[in-house]
């Protein structure tokens, strides 16, 4: 029996997505569950799990757009296994297992540098080129049909030095995440307010406290809590930081989800601490963990995303030391967090060193005037030089939950 495997529906609003790339040949023998291809909406990406075990035959190609509920590929569920693939771990022992190498090295050469898709593969035959001569950029060095697609036939020799050039289509990740900062710079009136925040309190606690924290919770002690409460505790004071425009409409939340933006393998994703207003410097260590994982494993989901009423992007991780982020649409206020650098500042009438950190608020001006987004950025610089009395009650032990 021929099955249809179709497109599934990655989240609510989703009508199309892309195929990325196959994980299979056509023709290949798949077993149930197995991932056949990866899958670009224009919030995620996602492996596409075979539904049954049998011959697949592949319907669409390497970045074709699909809609949802589409058919790609077709899985001959009545054909057979192929022999070198009958042995299971229980069966093989002794001589057996090395029998088996020979056939389990002919499947690792179907993927092996050089080796074209079907797609590429007619590509380079009507450009008559030798594949040999086209380098891979798909999975363990597959020729993709946009590696086909850029390859030229040979001029003769080259002369010294490189002018090579290469043309990638963006994901629809990508092409989605580059509409929507377009977006927000066209349609919101966005500006953006900096200060800097003395981080000798926190650089205190964190040393005094983190190796007791992490062995009683198992996460780090990291800045992200001391910022994520902050900020928690600014948008309580400043709520129309917390709102967002809806043509001649506010609409303000009562509660405080928070998108945190991070760099996962396909790009940048934004995966959000849901109620963050209701968590503890401990709940915030273990979700900023858990969802770090899971993007860079590739495993954030569209509900993940979706949401959210403020954003913190990190760009210190990287080095930044000043920059001003783009707002993360609907939502009204994005918080840049940047590198640490020991400066001289003046305290009690004297220049001492001290660790300090540009921090920078871009909001939209449209519905957050001056008095509410500089008392923000304040109320926050606030909390983190004085989280002990501000975010934690005076009480380190009960608040790190010691």
């Amino acid at each position: 029996m021929a099955l249809e495997m179709k497109v599934p529906s990655p989240g609510e609003s989703i009508t199309e997505v892309e195929i990325a790339a196959w994980l299979v040949e056509d023709g290949d023998y798949v077993e149930k569950d197995q991932a056949i291809a990866e899958i670009d909406s224009d919030k995620a990406t996602l492996e596409l799990p075979a539904e049954e075990s049998g011959i697949i035959t592949l319907k669409a190609e390497e970045g074709d757009a699909v809609a949802v509920g589409e058919v790609v590929c077709f899985i001959d569920t009545d054909a057979p296994k192929p022999d070198g693939l009958k042995a299971s771990k229980k069966e093989v022992s002794g001589n057996s297992k090395k029998e088996e190498e020979p056939a389990a090295q002919i499947k690792k050469e179907n993927y092996a540098t050089g080796t074209p898709s079907p797609a590429a593969k007619k590509i380079l035959s009507e450009k008559d080129i030798d594949a040999s001569t086209v380098k891979g950029s798909g999975r363990d060095g597959r020729i993709t049909k946009s590696d086909a697609e850029r390859a030229t036939p040979s001029l003769g020799t080259p002369g010294p030095g490189g002018h090579g050039t290469e043309r990638k289509k963006l994901s629809m990740l990508r092409r989605k995440v580059a509409e929507r900062l377009v977006s927000a710079k066209n349609e919101t009136a966005m500006l953006t307010t900096f200060n800097e925040v003395d981080m000798t309190a926190i650089f205190e606690l964190r040393s005094q406290y983190k190796e007791q924290f992490k062995e009683k919770h198992g996460v780090g002690l990291g800045f992200m809590s001391f910022f994520t409460l902050a900020i928690v505790r600014a948008l309580k004071l400043f709520p129309d930081v917390n709102s967002m425009i809806d043509g001649d409409f506010q609409i303000k939340h009562d509660f405080i989800d928070i998108s945190i933006a991070v760099s996962g393998p396909k790009g940048l994703m934004v995966p959000i601490i849901r109620n963050a207003e209701n968590l503890t410097f401990r709940g915030v260590e273990s979700e900023v963990k858990r969802l770090a994982i899971r993007a860079r494993d590739g495993q954030i989901t569209v509900d993940e995303m979706t949401g959210g009423t403020f954003t913190i992007s990190n760009g210190g991780v990287f080095g930044s030391m000043l920059s001003t982020p783009i707002i993360n649409p609907p939502q009204s206020g994005i918080l840049g967090m940047h590198n640490i650098v020991e400066r001289p500042i003046v305290k009690g009438g004297e220049i001492v060193i001290a660790p300090i950190m540009f921090v920078a608020l871009s909001y939209d001006h449209r519905i957050i005037d001056g008095r509410e987004s500089v008392g923000f950025l304040v109320a926050v610089k606030e909390a983190i030089e004085n989280p002990m009395e501000l975010l934690m009650n005076s009480d380190v032990i009960g608040a790190l939950e010691l």
